[in-house]
């Protein structure tokens, strides 16, 4: 079997905001696997500064991963637990090597285009008049989960959004789900989740910072509306780790994305324990290309879960792979019709 690596730049077709700065790029890499004619493609999903392997050997791990793929997903796996894009990447690349075209991973109803999958639409940070013109195309769109982000501009003017939403739609025809990527303080975020209260809020993801799990665990008892985990996840490795913050935060729910926590792996991992403490839990992209979001649809309907899911990135990018992935009224779906073109990645 041979392996090799390649970088490759996604663009934004217009700047995103998030409460840690706008992007511009984004940075992904793929591995490629050949044997017997055969090959097989996975994305390491790296985002910088969030990705606890945003290191700088993260290349030379790549390296190393290609110089030993004999050693086979699972040992390898097993040797990148502080690389988790790299274990999803490794995940990703075997079974496409493995599967009957490199790109239908998981065959299911999903992929022979019977069945969809409800989703959310992201609304991202930016100018008021930016996220309102977001949210009233979103609507358009027939989308009936917003998810918006929230903490980088003035509190009242997202409160603003917010009641637009509510004036037209209650909560029993949108829901509404905000992300505050840890932008509150410990010390004002209870009274900013009680004023967000008044906007029937289906859930917020990471009011504070990480690595405060007492706070974070306050809030989750305290919290008028539920509260789920997102960044709080990252870096935690051992199945053990996992259930001792599961078991002392108590979220209502977990947040998960792949290239994040190790992959399908790792995710299922974490599925199990949430389910053992009747913790709810859905599946996030993390701003993959369609390569890496195809592999996580495709898994993702597997696992049956029917709250809509965080796949609705395949559109953001002016330089993205065009897939069988379409999104149509607020569902994802898969036209097996449709071909891939990857012309622009040497396989």
């Amino acid at each position: 079997m041979k392996a090799c690596y390649q970088k490759y730049l996604l663009e934004f077709k217009k700047p995103s905001g998030t409460s840690r700065g706008v992007l511009t790029q984004k940075e992904t890499w793929f591995i490629i696997l050949e044997k017997n004619g055969k090959w097989g493609i996975g994305e390491c999903g790296i985002l910088r500064t969030l990705s606890i392997d945003d290191r700088p050997d993260y290349e030379e791990k790549l390296q190393w991963v290609c110089q030993n793929i004999h050693l086979g997903r699972n040992q390898l796996w097993e040797s990148l637990m502080e690389f988790p894009s790299i274990q999803f990447g490794i995940e990703m690349a075997f079974l496409s090597l493995e599967a009957k075209t490199p790109f239908e991973l998981f065959p299911s109803p999903f992929t022979s285009g019977q069945e969809r999958m409800n989703i959310n639409g992201l609304v991202w940070m930016g100018e008021e008049a930016f996220m309102k013109s977001q949210i009233e195309e979103k609507l358009a769109q027939g989308f009936r989960c917003i998810k918006m982000k929230i903490g980088a501009i003035d509190f009242d003017t997202e409160l603003g959004l917010l009641q637009f939403i509510r004036q037209h739609f209650d909560e029993n025809v949108i829901e509404i789900r905000v992300d505050a990527n840890g932008a509150f303080n410990s010390n004002e975020a209870l009274y900013k989740l009680n004023q967000l209260s008044g906007y029937k809020i289906h859930s917020i993801e990471q009011p504070i910072p990480k690595n405060q799990p007492d706070m974070m665990a306050e809030l989750c008892k305290s919290s008028p509306f539920p509260v789920a985990l997102d960044e709080e996840l990252i870096g935690v490795f051992s199945k053990e780790e996992k259930r001792l913050l599961l078991e002392k935060i108590k979220p209502q729910y977990i947040i998960l994305k792949p290239s994040l926590v190790g992959g399908f792996r790792g995710s299922q991992e974490w599925i199990s324990l949430a389910e053992e403490l009747q913790i709810g839990w859905w599946i996030t992209s993390a701003l993959e290309s369609n390569i890496g979001l195809n592999a996580i649809a495709q898994w993702t309907y597997t696992l049956r879960n029917h709250l809509p899911q965080g796949l609705g990135t395949g559109g953001l990018y002016t330089n993205n792979f065009d897939s069988p992935l379409f999104i149509e009224k607020g569902q994802i779906g898969y036209n097996p019709n449709l071909k891939w073109n990857t012309e622009a990645i040497s396989l």
